[in-house]
């Protein structure tokens, strides 16, 4: 399960190795809360367990790191 290193806060950011025959997107964790955003466009997939407000601190550090991310979505899933 690769995890995007060096984003700095609460959450862990990751895909799964099987994800790679979806669009590109991310997985969002924060203790037992969950979300996945899909990255073009940058849009909530599904959440468990995040708050509205929270939903919106994972997007804005999605958007801050996107090109991180897509970087390794890209570097796992080729």
């Amino acid at each position: 399960m690769p995890t995007i290193k060096d984003i700095p806060g609460p959450y862990r950011f990751f895909f799964y190795s099987f994800d790679c025959n979806e669009p590109e997107h991310i997985h969002a964790q924060r203790d037992r809360s969950v979300c996945k955003y899909w990255l073009k466009p940058l849009t909530l997939a599904a959440n468990d367990g995040f708050s509205v407000r929270e939903l919106n601190q994972v997007r804005a550090e999605v958007a801050r790191n996107m090109a991180r991310i897509l970087e390794a979505w890209n570097d796992h899933c080729g």
